[in-house]
């Protein structure tokens, strides 16, 4: 019997959200005299009595879970303004001034701070965006991705 799951695929199952990810895993099930039934006898008699062969089937059922998530963590340095920061926090992470000057604080004070929890995928992509604006501003500020 394999119960081994197969790499995830997309959901298209009704009440999950479109696109989240899943499992497909075979259940087995298991019917009595399947093998020697006829196509009008019910399984299991076949005339002789004998109803112990057992066949196995199986059911594929999707099994839905929730995507791991990662923390965008923003690195403290000396060089990039407070203001530009906050200006990226904004921007890229939809906080509020003051949501962002608190973050831009924590930052300052502990040397990281969190900016968000999200997807591998919208981390990713966040990280690059901040990086790249900070580039295009020659600031050496510098985010990183850590799972939650």
């Amino acid at each position: 019997m394999d119960t081994r799951a197969t790499p995830p695929e997309t959901s298209t199952t009704p009440g999950v959200a479109p696109g989240a990810p899943f499992l497909v895993r075979e259940v087995p099930l298991f019917v009595r005299g399947a093998q020697d039934s006829g196509p009008d006898e019910p399984p299991g008699k076949n005339g002789t009595g004998d109803d112990s062969h057992i066949s196995v089937v199986t059911q594929t059922r999707p099994e839905t879970r929730r995507p791991a998530m990662y923390k965008v963590l923003m690195l403290n340095d000396d060089y990039t303004p407070m203001e530009f920061v906050v200006h990226v926090l904004e921007r890229f992470f939809s906080k509020s001034r003051e949501e962002a000057t608190n973050i831009m604080l924590n930052v300052h004070k502990k040397g990281v701070g969190v900016c968000g929890v999200f997807t591998f995928e919208v981390a990713e992509s966040k990280v690059t965006q901040v990086m790249d604006l900070a580039r295009q501003n020659q600031h050496p500020l510098q985010c990183m991705i850590e799972k939650a």
